[in-house]
């Protein structure tokens, strides 16, 4: 078995999380240049194993001016499908020549807002369209838990740098579970937030159905509470409630719904299924109800997804074409994409007819929370793929379906607009962390980081420095 690869060490950053850095630096117990000093260093003694960052900035970083915020001074990456004026994106595509962003993008701006220093761009899939962060022309992101293994996607370059201590905390955003799965794989919490509770990505909004969110990793609950709170009064949705901020756990116990089977009703792998069943335990035992349901929707959603992300796909292939001309060459997009705009392209009938079947997935999403408060279900239906099982240079069809068969329950939360969250529970045989997802109602964030911290507390996360300790004893 490989060994786990991490950067914690005592340093300025120490095993802190965001908020514990942050602090840190308030009290003067480190200096701003101590804490960028060693996530510089981190990063380059993690990176050449894991290739996490798609390209970094760190004497930008070190000129930055003070900055305000909750987590003022806290090194960061962004995600490189985000726009940071004077930094390119290439959104994980060759297609791409880079050349400096003239302006913020809103999700840029909104995560600057929370105070961080970004030191460079964490690395995606191409359009950041599949679930494992492999490349057909560079070296895949690999797992820091065991690099034999994927990292997920497609925030899956930010996942990897927070969980292997490079940083506390890290851009991402979700299109389709591009935050709760890699968040799962490397073992962090993962919130995806109600449709339109951030600002979005420019167009976003004006697509048939919106999925996409943003967001970040971290490694504890708090961490990612302090950044909503922080974050969504910049630029705040007044359709919205806000959610302002979840400092700890409530008494309040709900009714949860557990649910074991996917979208097709396929039961998880076991090792999935020992998670749920040890997390659902846990949270009965806090006196939570523990109800077992199945997912309600059309059995045709997973092949109206399929349609819709070809869609997508064919979009910002002419996006970036158009926008960026001269420096985007699309004869170098990599097989998966060009095998999406290939099936948008082949019906458009029957892409129009799975976007209007989409469209009605609010009120199926809705549904779900008729009788109960919270779902719980699994992140994934099976655990992390090993390197080269999701790569993108497969045929079309195969990897679509293998991702179909992995992919089970994160994109319903985008159809339907609802927040879910990734948390870490347990480790697999593998392991790798184990993790669940919970899902409430539109706009009820605060639930479920009032249930993850509950989880948190009573059934610690797995930190990947135990791992690695116990790895080398062996």
């Amino acid at each position: 078995m490989s060994s786990a690869v991490h950067g914690f060490t005592d340093d300025a950053l120490g095993t802190l999380d965001a908020v514990g850095v942050a602090a840190a630096l308030r009290a003067g117990e480190v200096s701003r240049s101590e804490v960028l000093e060693a996530a510089v260093a981190r990063t380059r003694r993690v990176d050449p194993r894991l290739d996490a960052v798609q390209m970094t900035c760190f004497d930008r970083a070190a000129s930055t001016p003070e900055t305000a915020g909750v987590f003022a001074g806290v090194p960061a990456f962004v995600k490189d499908n985000t726009d940071i004026a004077g930094l390119p994106s290439c959104h994980g595509s060759a297609a791409f020549t880079p050349r400096p962003a003239t302006v913020t993008s809103g999700p840029g701006a909104q995560f600057l807002h929370s105070g961080v220093i970004v030191l460079g761009k964490s690395t995606l899939p191409e359009f950041g369209l599949t679930a494992s962060t492999e490349f057909t022309d560079r070296a895949p992101t690999r797992n820091p838990w065991n690099p034999e293994y994927s990292a997920g996607a497609s925030s899956g370059g930010s996942a990897a740098l927070v969980a292997a201590g490079v940083v506390p905390i890290a851009h991402a955003n979700d299109g389709g579970g591009s935050i709760r799965i890699p968040a799962a794989a490397n073992g962090l919490v993962g919130l995806k937030t109600t449709r339109n509770r951030l600002l979005d990505q420019p167009g976003a909004r004006k697509l048939p159905v919106h999925l996409v969110a943003e967001g970040v990793v971290t490694r504890s609950v708090r961490d990612t509470a302090h950044y909503l709170a922080a974050v969504e009064r910049f630029g705040a949705n007044p359709a919205l409630p806000p959610v302002g901020l979840v400092e700890g756990p409530s008494a309040r116990r709900l009714r949860i719904g557990l649910i074991a089977a996917d979208v097709l009703g396929r039961p998880v792998h076991a090792d999935n299924g020992a998670v749920l069943a040890s997390a659902a335990k846990v949270l009965e035992g806090l006196g939570h109800e523990i109800v077992e349901m199945r997912l309600d929707v059309d059995p045709r959603f997973v092949e109206d997804f399929k349609q819709y992300w070809a869609v997508m796909a064919a979009a910002m292939a002419l996006s970036f074409r158009l926008g960026h001309r001269g420096y985007f060459d699309a004869r170098k997009l990599d097989p998966f994409t060009t095998g999406l705009i290939g099936l948008a392209k082949r019906n458009p009938l029957a892409v129009a007819a799975s976007t209007w079947r989409l469209r009605g997935g609010v009120a199926a999403y809705d549904r779900h929370f008729a009788e109960v408060d919270v779902l719980l279900t699994p992140v994934l239906s099976h655990p992390a793929p090993r390197i080269g099982e999701l790569a993108p240079g497969q045929p079309f069809d195969a990897l679509f379906a293998k991702l179909a068969d992995y992919v089970g329950f994160t994109p319903l939360n985008n159809v339907g607009g609802g927040p879910g969250i990734s948390l870490p529970h347990g480790l697999v045989p593998s392991g790798l962390p184990g993790s669940v997802q919970l899902a409430a109602r539109r706009g009820d964030e605060r639930t479920l980081l009032d249930l993850a911290y509950q989880l948190e507390a009573a059934s610690p996360f797995p930190r990947i420095v135990d791992r690695a300790a116990a790895a080398g004893a062996a």
